[in-house]
């Protein structure tokens, strides 16, 4: 029989919320919910003890981030040199290299990523392996709303809010784009980490005032022929700048951490 994780979560919203109470509810397998993080009272909210980071981190076997890059800064390195695994949703914030390679290198604990709101990494990290991808290419349309952010100037805001069809925000590499979007272009970062490459994936941001769905297309080619995924998805109606499905790929990422047989890996 597996050993129980005894796992906290950091961040009680739109993610954190459907990921704990299936934890507490005991639908991931050998997984256990012991506690979680948030900067809010959170009361009877929460079927878990709210504690502190320092007590999540003393309690348990695997945190899952769901709060923000700004977790994974601030705490993903002092997690992993405790001992205690870190499964991280916030990919964007691992478009800062020298965090990543921190992340990477420190331990005992074990870092792990997952796919969020995008699919096709793992047929990009098998192609990767015969040789560098040539070109890749993810455009993200979502609604303008959620893709405001307080460095755009008043012409590109008015550009936004009265378009009547898909407007570009933004176009970059993966090293760039998640900075300028943290909430919203985690996709960007998660494909560059299968990649292998922030600077070789090049990312377009739309807003779209008719994206009533979350539009993902990954384009890419390489020694082994050309790939192209294209996913959309429902916005969180709590937070629009999530995607509905996001909480249910941290659960599968869960599952196959915590031994759950029977799934693609």
């Amino acid at each position: 029989m597996s050993a129980v994780h005894k796992v906290g979560i950091v961040g009680w919203g739109a993610i954190g919320r459907v990921v704990g109470t299936a934890l507490a509810e005991g639908r991931v397998g050998s997984a256990e919910l012991v506690c979680v993080v948030d900067n809010r009272p959170l009361g009877e909210a929460a079927p878990a003890a709210q504690v502190t980071f320092e007590e999540a981190v003393e309690r348990c076997d695997l945190i899952v981030e769901a709060a923000g890059q700004g977790v994974v800064r601030e705490w993903g390195e002092r997690v992993l040199a405790s001992g205690t695994d870190l499964l991280i949703a916030s990919t964007g914030a691992l478009t800062d290299e020298d965090l990543a390679k921190k992340l990477l290198a420190a331990g005992p604990g074990r870092v792990y990523f997952t796919g969020g709101a995008v699919g096709g990494l793992d047929l990009l990290q098998a192609a990767r392996s015969m040789g560098p991808l040539e070109e890749v290419r993810l455009t993200t349309t979502k609604l303008p709303g959620t893709l405001e952010q307080p460095w755009m100037d008043a012409d590109l805001l008015s550009r936004m809010r009265t378009a009547t069809g898909p407007v570009v925000v933004m176009s970059g590499t993966a090293r760039d784009v998640p900075v300028k979007f943290p909430r919203s272009t985690n996709v960007a970062a998660s494909v560059a980490l299968a990649v292998g490459d922030l600077d070789t994936v090049r990312v377009q941001v739309v807003a779209d005032p008719a994206a009533h769905r979350t539009r993902h297309v990954v384009e890419a080619s390489g020694p082994l022929g050309a790939y192209r995924f294209e996913v959309t998805h429902l916005p969180d109606p709590d937070n629009p700048a999530t995607s509905r499905i996001v909480p249910y790929a941290v659960l599968r990422s869960l599952a196959a951490i915590t031994g759950r047989t029977g799934q693609i890996l």
